[in-house]
């Protein structure tokens, strides 16, 4: 009887492991499903029922090394039974068979795939040292030691089968053995991975065989940090779990690289996944895989990419998983929402619902990005001094820059709902007001969007969802759009005609790069409105401030209001004054600006008359407008 141990060179085009017990060719026969018996000249004298297979055997050859079926034998003989029956032997009549073949001393061949399932059986059988040298589990553990455990891909398949052999396979630290491998195999140092492994994703250059030669000298293919993560996607998830945990705790694998095994698992074990959708499959087992994910995810912060974690969302929502996995994926997705794209965050309603997209879920997003600069600086007083700390949930303004537009960018997107209400487009919105940008073009873009594909709203609310722009950051392209925007209201025309006008005017004394404020007198003539304008001259000319403008009256505003552009070699402060002139003049010959300009001297009496439209002043109340007696008709 032979023990051969197939070892090989572990190279990268390694062949599985295998080991062949025993040189006596097999003679076991079948008759039918259910009876295995030798084909020999002795007659067999023991009848063993293993499950519901019957198999015809000799005593001798089994007694001699299996410690159990020696107690079975003598103890069928004392209750006078002619058969021996074994339902509990892990591997079932497979296993058995295996082992009888090696008491017998055939030929045997045991690899990755059903060694396991034999050493159990091996251990039921008591096939120990003390009954024979060189019994069975003896020789099986040295495979395994010497090779299976030294093996990339054999670990893998061997751990999977541990899984129908509990609790056997934990009881022999099988299964420890196996996770310590693959994580030790894991955590090495690229430059020594010499074994096989499966890598379908984009590669380097190099890391495909080309660049492969420097000065004539070829050299060693690159091995990716992530070599590993495709081969335990074969894994199913609760092995998958201990494996990465394994990985965890040798602390040799960095947070992004674990980022990367989670994200290739999802896309292999959660169909449509890819899309932000999941597609068919047990919900049971999709859900675990889910949740599971999120419980795995690096603590360190960008270790996941934020596209891979709105779809993780995504799931959380379509497959109802727990609120505390859904809240920790906001708060990691709120953490660097500045990576995201508009396209990440078209995550869909539940069916029934009117709205196509799920607004509530961005707005949770954004709250918690907002929630970084809440207590980001700690004052503290030592000697009378204050000093700033800064956590580590610093925001820069860069980021704060980014999600900005990205709301912007959404909301021009999800305005061509026509079931979206306006109060979820200005709460929106209202989030990120306070975050500094140079451009409002995104938001001017979503407001004209919103108010293209929702034509009947009212004027106030025409009002309301055109007071969250500020003019006086509108390009020059943006300007050039809006006065020729017949859904604006004349209020938000006419500013914008303002800021363009003084733009140029000063353009010369600021250098071109940025919009200067209103001169004092210019900023008086202005109406009510958004950002930048002042107290409104009048009450009753609302209806006639809110009104649409026809393309007629547009045109004939640009025509008026160009007469206050100026030469550049002009001051400001004679800018100022002809321009204030100028204006003035304009009023007085228009009808609508009459309207405004009659009531200006009672502007300093009228104490009730309407604040700044402003969104950054948060204290302002507006007071309800009379009635203008002519009303103006859009």
């Amino acid at each position: 009887m032979g023990l051969d141990l197939e070892r090989g060179n572990e190279s990268l085009a390694s062949k599985m492991k295998f080991m062949k017990l025993g040189s006596k060719p097999d003679s076991f026969q079948t008759d039918g499903d259910n009876i295995r018996y030798v084909a020999t000249e002795l007659a067999t004298d023991a009848v063993i029922n293993v499950g519901d297979v019957k198999f015809y055997l000799h005593k001798f050859p089994l007694l001699s090394k299996s410690a159990r079926l020696q107690k079975l034998v003598a103890h069928s003989n004392d209750e006078n039974q002619d058969e021996i029956h074994i339902y509990d032997i892990p591997g079932g009549p497979t296993a058995f068979e295996s082992c009888a073949k090696f008491c017998y001393g055939m030929t045997v061949t045991l690899n990755a795939y059903n060694v396991v399932a034999t050493r159990c059986a091996a251990e039921y059988l008591e096939m120990y040292e003390t009954v024979e040298k060189g019994n069975l589990v003896y020789k099986i553990d040295v495979f395994l030691n010497s090779s299976i455990f030294r093996s990339w891909k054999d670990s893998i398949i061997v751990l999977q089968t541990t899984k129908s052999l509990h609790p056997w396979t934990e009881e022999l630290k099988i299964v420890s053995h196996c996770l310590d491998s693959i994580a030790s195999k894991a955590s090495v140092d690229t430059s020594t991975v010499e074994w096989s492994y499966t890598y379908n994703r984009k590669k380097l250059p190099t890391e495909n065989g080309n660049d492969s030669e420097w000065n004539g000298v070829r050299k060693q293919p690159i091995v990716p940090k992530d070599w590993w993560v495709e081969d335990l996607c074969d894994l199913q998830i609760d092995l998958y779990k201990r494996v990465i945990i394994t990985i965890k705790t040798k602390g040799k694998v960095s947070g992004d690289v674990i980022g990367e095994g989670l994200k290739a698992y999802a896309l292999r074990r959660l169909p449509g996944f890819s899309k932000g959708m999941i597609q068919g499959g047990d919900a049971t087992k999709n859900r675990s895989v889910v949740e599971t994910i999120i419980c795995l995810l690096p603590t360190e912060k960008n270790s996941v990419a934020c596209s891979f974690l709105l779809r993780l969302l995504q799931a959380v929502i379509a497959l109802e998983c727990g609120e505390l996995g859904r809240k920790e994926v906001v708060r990691r997705i709120g953490q660097q929402l500045e990576e995201a794209t508009v396209g990440d965050l078209f995550i869909r309603t539940p069916t029934g619902e009117t709205t196509l997209f799920n607004i509530d879920i961005v707005q949770n997003l954004v709250e918690e990005f907002l929630k970084q600069e809440k207590n980001t600086l700690t004052d503290f007083q030592e000697e009378i001094e204050f000093q700033e700390i800064q956590s580590p949930g610093f925001v820069s303004d860069a980021s704060k820059v980014k999600v900005a537009k990205l709301v912007d960018g959404y909301l021009a997107e999800i305005s061509r709902d026509p079931n979206l209400r306006i109060l979820k487009f200005v709460d929106l919105a209202q989030m990120v007001s306070e975050l500094a940008r140079p451009s409002h073009d995104g938001l001017y873009r979503a407001i004209d969007m919103y108010l293209k594909e929702h034509p009947g709203i009212t004027k106030s609310e025409k009002k309301r969802i055109c007071k969250l722009m500020d003019c006086k950051k509108l390009s020059v392209d943006a300007c050039k759009h809006a006065v020729q925007n017949e859904r604006l209201p004349l209020r938000v025309v006419v500013q914008v005609l303002f800021f363009e006008q003084v733009r140029a005017t000063t353009s010369s004394s600021s250098g071109g790069c940025t919009t200067p404020d209103l001169p004092g007198s210019l900023r008086a003539l202005l109406p009510t409105g958004s950002h930048g304008s002042s107290r409104s001259a009048t009450t009753n000319t609302e209806d006639d401030w809110d009104a649409i403008p026809t393309a007629e009256e547009l045109k004939a505003l640009k025509g008026e209001l160009a007469t206050l552009r100026l030469s550049n070699d002009a001051t400001k402060v004679n800018a100022d004054k002809i321009a204030a002139s100028k204006v003035k003049g304009l009023m007085m010959s228009k009808k609508i600006f009459s309207k405004l300009w009659s009531s200006k001297e009672r502007h300093s009496e009228n104490s009730s008359s309407e604040t700044s439209d402003s969104p950054a002043s948060t204290n302002a109340d507006e007071t309800k407008s009379t009635p203008s007696r002519s009303r103006r008709h859009s």
